[in-house]
């Protein structure tokens, strides 16, 4: 089943192009063929911790929600998801505007870019999602459709381990799944906060790749926020999920 793929550690295999609502094989899929294929694959989900927020998700109401995980044709669609971190993170934003109102800031990892779309919605003057799958890119311009805001800027390159360009807010939800994966953004984040001195968020549902670090000196809880019964029975039992600041 695809959701048990999901919520499991990372897989990143990847598969041919296939449009699935054509049954018509295509080898580089425009962005037309994409949002088609994500309009028949999802539907607009408001019953989360942001409810001021329409995401379009794979629900249980969608075709591929228990078919065969093979059986999808792209990389394992962790934009299709509103993972329990970012959900506490745009929680915490529409809560506290004052965080990212009139600030520059990154969504890394943005997935389905709620936390890029819950910035915006704080007021702030310029957001850059920023997500290495590029269907992700396309799925996130359709939310922001979605939510009636102007399309925003979305980066499918990888930015960690960059420093030259400097924001003032970074968000990170649910990016420590993975032990290699968390020991690098802790190396890039220590350096970029020493380098800029930024304000660095993380929102992490306890995962044990994150829980290693909470009782390192770096991180500081912010707020801890219980998850709506959707999502527990998603994500197997997760009850809760916690803003964390980053320090120095």
């Amino acid at each position: 089943m695809l959701l048990a793929r999901l919520a499991s550690p990372a897989v990143l295999s990847r598969v041919p192009f296939i449009n699935l609502c054509f049954s018509q094989r295509v080898s580089g899929p425009s962005a037309l063929d994409l949002r088609t294929f994500i309009a028949c694959n999802t539907e607009p989900v408001s019953d989360h911790l942001t409810p001021e927020i329409s995401l379009r998700l794979l629900t249980p109401r969608c075709r591929f929600w228990t078919q065969r995980a093979e059986l999808w044709p792209f990389s394992d669609p962790y934009w299709a998801i509103y993972w329990p971190g970012g959900q506490a993170l745009s929680r915490y934003l529409l809560d506290n505007p004052e965080v990212a109102k009139a600030k520059k800031v990154l969504d890394l990892g943005s997935g389905c870019g709620a936390s890029a779309i819950a910035a915006f919605m704080s007021g702030a003057t310029h957001v850059l999602a920023n997500d290495i799958d590029p269907i992700a890119a396309v799925s996130i311009g359709m939310n922001c459709e979605l939510n009636k805001i102007p399309p925003l800027l979305v980066a499918t390159e990888s930015l960690i381990g960059k420093t030259e360009e400097k924001w003032d807010v970074i968000l990170l939800g649910d990016m420590f799944y993975d032990e290699e994966l968390a020991a690098d953004l802790h190396n890039w984040l220590t350096e970029y906060k020493r380098f800029h001195g930024s304000e660095i968020l993380i929102g992490d549902p306890g995962r044990a790749q994150f829980t290693s670090y909470v009782a390192q000196n770096w991180l500081q809880k912010v707020i801890e926020y219980e998850l709506p019964e959707t999502t527990k029975k998603e994500n197997y039992g997760l009850t809760s999920s916690t803003v964390w600041r980053f320090l120095s």
